[in-house]
């Protein structure tokens, strides 16, 4: 646990309400008749929001647009004044919000380096000692002689990111600003902001790449509408977020069910043992949601012998059986699996519709559902599994209704072969020729089949 010393951020029960005037006139009225009448409608962009956050600790803000992220953010870093609530910070922070935000358009590159790196509180001799190394690591070659306003938005984040980055502040702030970056040079910020964590700077991150999030945060804050819903480890956040940005799809779809011969799933559940929802309380531990009108009781991770297995080889066989209940009558069906990292980093993702498989459910059957495949995942390491199940009606992905979804359902390990290791997080298909012959073809299901 750590001790107040160790917290650099403290937010406490911050709210902020904004006047909005119908017309502007009313903003002249409200000023004439001295606050006895009110010509305006309370908007509460934040409300009783709060959270520590420690020093080296990286903390993410995610929420839809119009949440109160950037409010947040803005309170935070003084350029917004609260309406209630109190925010105490130890150190100096810098702060990449609105793309290009202290930069005078009509100044060179280098000028608005010295220019912002001094609003951030460096004198000119340190400013000197570290302009190089902004230089570099901004590599916008000979812009940087050029007014900014001749940048293009991806030649303005890298320099504002690089004079953030080198201001040695105790906290970084950055949100969606590097969005606009090309994909090198957002994955060069991402490991530069690790080594600044590591270093002992704190990082607060908003972003709506959740799978980024996930990867660099270690807590989350998520905002609803303004209001605080979660502030908890960031794949427990995420988890609150995406159910309740998928809560449209957990309702019955209006179209009619026409459930037909063609594309119909067996009933295999009389040949296998089918398993009940009490069997999967303890396993079935991550957040859930749907429709329900048909539903997961859980997923078994097996051997491919059909015994309970929790770690295998790279190489070996893993079977992952889903049993399904349908409580209606379900038109085009699909089964999905997710498997992550420990810390809900998206590896792969396995579903029958996109790989041209149709279901249609029957009302009181019960379905038994067989996913094989070799594991090809980085020894080592632990592996969750999350559980789908959608009615994808309309033909077209995107357009579906969600019936059953289990975030986390079943976990796994998996350990490295020494002829076989796979040391990152999956292996992937490839072929390997010397001097134009072949000397490696496919990959390690095939090579230890």
């Amino acid at each position: 646990m750590s001790s107040d010393n160790d917290i650099v951020l403290s937010v406490r029960n911050v709210s902020k309400c904004f006047e909005m005037y119908e017309k502007p006139v009313h903003r002249l009225y409200q000023t004439l008749c001295a606050g006895k009448k009110k010509f305006y409608k309370e908007f509460w962009a934040l409300k009783d929001v709060s959270f520590d956050m420690v020093r080296g600790e990286s903390v993410g803000i995610v929420g839809r647009n119009g949440a109160g992220k950037s409010t947040l953010l803005q309170i935070i870093t003084g350029t917004l004044a609260p309406t209630s609530g109190h925010v105490e910070s130890k150190g100096r922070i810098a702060a990449l919000l609105e793309l290009g935000s202290g930069f005078n358009p009509e100044f060179t590159g280098r000028e608005n380096v010295y220019l912002n790196a001094s609003i951030l509180g460096l004198t000119k001799e340190e400013i000197d000692a570290r302009y190089q190394e902004i230089v570099d690591f901004a590599d916008i070659g000979d812009f940087i002689s050029q007014p900014v306003k001749t940048y293009s938005s991806g030649m303005l984040a890298r320099l504002a990111y690089a004079v953030n980055a080198h201001v040695d502040a105790d906290i970084l702030i950055v949100d969606e600003a590097l969005a606009v970056g090309d994909s090198f040079f957002q994955q060069k910020c991402l490991l530069h902001m690790k080594k600044l964590m590591a270093s002992g700077v704190s990082l607060l991150f908003v972003s709506h790449s959740t799978s980024t999030v996930r990867e660099i945060c270690q807590k989350s804050l998520y905002i609803n509408k303004g209001r605080q819903v979660l502030f908890a480890d960031s794949a427990s956040a995420i988890e609150y977020y995406l159910e309740d940005q998928n809560r449209a799809l957990c309702k019955k779809s209006g179209t009619p069910v026409a459930i037909g011969p063609v594309g119909e799933s067996v009933d295999t559940s009389a040949d296998l043992q089918f398993k009940s929802d009490d069997f999967f309380v303890k396993k079935n531990l991550g957040r859930r949601y749907g429709s329900r009108r048909a539903v997961i009781n859980g997923v078994d991770v097996l051997s491919d012998s059909g015994r309970e297995q929790d770690g295998f080889i790279t190489g070996e066989m893993i079977l992952f059986r889903m049993y399904v209940i349908a409580n209606d009558d379900v038109r085009e069906a699909c089964f999905n699996l997710k498997i992550s990292t420990a810390n809900g980093v998206g590896v792969t993702h396995i579903s029958s519709f996109e790989r041209g498989y149709h279901f249609n459910l029957r009302k009181g059957r019960r379905y038994v559902v067989d996913v094989r495949m070799k594991n090809v995942f980085g020894g080592g390491r632990q592996f969750m599994l999350q559980a789908g199940l959608t009615s994808i009606y309309s033909g077209t992905v995107g357009e579906h209704e969600i019936l059953d979804c289990i975030e986390c359902c079943n976990v796994f390990s998996s350990t490295n072969r020494k002829d076989f290791p796979v040391w990152e997080l999956v292996d992937v298909p490839f072929e390997l020729s010397v001097n134009g012959e072949r000397v490696v073809s496919g990959f390690l299901q095939e090579e230890t089949a």
